[in-house]
């Protein structure tokens, strides 16, 4: 079923970093999310949800939805596809995207994104911050991108070996590929 603007399925993520990654790695396996009829919609936080699934989902553009969040938002994705008698066709990061791609590359491979980015200098000026300093490496590293998730999610999703795609992000790809018909 195709809604209006030629869309038959919208991927709801909480902001633009998610959609970042995701078209990073759609890239990578060759897909086209707007040629393929999926749109990756940034809604500006988790809390916004309900509102999208009445927009897009059954009643309102009658899209199919998928979606991807982080753990503490679950509930609000929960809510909202029940509530529009949807299954609970999203994703779970584990507790955020950026957790997921720091776990998948390892604080080396994320010191390495950081380094390709000409911040390595910048980087070692924060770890030795009092507030850093006795912190983890991979806490240090997500503190570090926090005020640049979306440049950040984007150059570790290009990182990506393609078998360490973590689940939650390969569970939404998987969905553009049922969209493309190429599973």
């Amino acid at each position: 079923m195709e809604g209006r603007n030629g869309f038959g399925t919208a991927v709801l993520v909480e902001g633009e970093s998610d959609r970042s990654a995701l078209l990073a790695l759609a890239g990578r396996r060759g897909l086209d999310p707007g040629a393929l009829g999926t749109a990756i919609v940034p809604m500006g936080g988790a809390t916004n949800v309900g509102r999208f699934v009445t927009l897009l989902g059954p009643r309102g553009a009658g899209l199919r939805l998928v979606g991807l969040c982080d753990a503490a938002e679950e509930r609000h994705f929960a809510r909202a596809f029940a509530g529009a008698g949807l299954g609970p066709d999203f994703h779970v990061c584990v507790a955020d995207l950026e957790d997921e791609l720091i776990r998948a590359l390892g604080v080396a491979g994320v010191e390495r994104v950081i380094a390709g980015q000409g911040r390595e200098r910048s980087l070692r000026t924060y770890r030795r911050q009092p507030a850093h300093r006795g912190r983890p490496a991979d806490r240090q590293l997500h503190g570090f991108m926090s005020n640049q998730k979306e440049r950040y999610a984007r150059a570790m999703a290009d990182a990506l070996a393609p078998g360490l795609v973590p689940e939650p992000l390969a569970a939404v790809l998987a969905a553009l590929e049922t969209a493309a018909g190429t599973v």
